[in-house]
């Protein structure tokens, strides 16, 4: 759970504002109602009702509303599950929660908080679709085979990786294809060879060894757009070409021009030292500062 950037910290003279007015992303796993998706993030309040938020879900992964879907609460991997009444508040449930929980990190004697979308059926039963740690397992096998280009991207869940693949392009669709993919954590965007970039205000682990490694010598638009992907084709190109590649970086203030800076570098470093330790990548980070004063 982590709290929107400017919504849910503190104001200026120290006045914070109302709590219920805090925005949080609450993670929900869809298993197998959803395939090839682990979970949706969506954005709610401590007021969110729990029909609210399935009805996010299912706006966000255009589910079948012909359907019945409850949210569960779960604790740990096959343990009980609490199914929420339609007025609970799942951010009022997550605040019970331990800290590392809240951080998505793992936890010890195999609790593992978390929210769960089911289908409910018919005669009222529950529709659980079998272990959800052997989907879990499963679908992430399966987002890393679709990386590495073993298995077909799958088709798109109301929004486009490239703004060049909107079927209608206005204002309009350009927004709600951004807001959809930014409400997912999808922050990069193609527009063609240009990478539109919305600046969210926390870390996200997309920066790892592993995503560098995912990048290398791939073409553009082959992987989810990524600022990596746009270092590795001028560094390729390079090479290639063996003529001078520039790429240019624009951006009202605190659009994040700098980290995305330190992000390019930190792959072009990679890429030519391929793996062995240098200096070279700090030396040009500690320019930066330097060159932002004197432009």
């Amino acid at each position: 759970m982590s709290a929107r950037d400017g919504v849910g910290g503190m104001g200026t003279l120290g006045r914070r504002p109302r709590f219920e007015n805090s925005e949080f992303t609450v993670r929900i796993y869809p298993g197998s109602l959803a395939e090839g998706t682990i979970y949706c993030p969506i954005s709610a309040r401590k007021t969110t009702t729990a029909a609210e938020a399935i009805e996010r879900v299912i706006e966000r992964l255009q589910l079948d509303r012909t359907r019945c879907y409850v949210l569960a609460e779960v604790k740990e991997f096959g343990g009980e599950e609490w199914i929420l009444n339609p007025s609970d508040c799942p951010v009022q449930r997550m605040m019970l929660w331990p800290r590392v929980a809240l951080e998505h990190r793992p936890l010890s004697g195999g609790e593992d908080y978390r929210f769960l979308l089911r289908q409910k059926n018919l005669d009222g039963s529950i529709h659980y679709g079998g272990s959800l740690q052997m989907w879990l397992q499963v679908t992430e096998e399966r987002r890393r085979m679709v990386e590495r280009g073993l298995l077909p991207q799958p088709e798109g869940q109301g929004d486009h990786a490239d703004l060049c693949c909107l079927p209608e392009l206005n204002e309009r669709s350009l927004l709600d294809n951004l807001r959809s993919r930014f409400r997912q954590e999808k922050i990069y965007t193609y527009v063609g060879s240009i990478l539109i970039v919305i600046n969210p205000f926390k870390f996200l682990p997309i920066y790892n060894p592993k995503y560098v490694k995912m990048y290398d010598n791939h073409t553009l638009g082959d992987l989810e757009p990524h600022i990596y992907a746009v270092a590795d084709v001028a560094y390729h190109a390079m090479l290639q070409k063996e003529r001078n590649q520039c790429i240019v970086i624009s951006g009202e203030s605190g659009s994040g021009k700098t980290q995305s800076t330190n992000f390019l570098i930190h792959h072009l470093t990679a890429l030519s030292q391929k793996g062995f330790a240098s200096g070279v990548e700090q030396i040009i980070l500690g320019a930066g500062p330097v060159l932002e004063v004197a432009t």
